[in-house]
């Protein structure tokens, strides 16, 4: 399965069932891990649980499978790992908390910095 089709099956997936705020991260070049990074929110930890567990089997009916999830058992925050895409569904305040966004906006902002300095020399 491409990529893309990856990305959009795992997005469709979340958005199946309701989950808020979905965002696409494009990582490549900046891990080694996983090429997108895709983060969305549930309203309770049964949500969070039901919209990766969504994820997981949409998967699975397209022929891919994931490597691992991780955090099922709590609920906060669940990790579901399927290679090329990496999906976080998290509870809001847990995403507020982590901000997994501006995580990777800030590496981005430093490696700007970076070669503007070089740039300067």
């Amino acid at each position: 399965m491409s990529i893309n089709k990856l990305k959009q099956l795992a997005i469709t997936a979340l958005e199946d069932l309701k989950a808020e705020d979905i965002v696409v991260i494009d990582v490549i070049g900046k891990t080694t891990v996983t090429d997108w990074v895709i983060v969305a929110t549930g309203s309770s930890s049964r949500h969070v649980k039901s919209i990766a567990n969504n994820v997981v089997i949409e998967a699975r009916n397209a022929g891919h499978k994931p490597l691992g999830m991780e955090g099922e058992s709590e609920g906060e925050w669940v990790l579901v790992d399927l290679g090329d895409v990496i999906v976080h569904v998290m509870q809001r305040q847990v995403r507020e908390y982590y901000d997994l966004e501006s995580l990777w906006s800030v590496e981005a902002m430093d490696e700007q910095a970076q070669r503007r300095e070089q740039d300067m020399s």
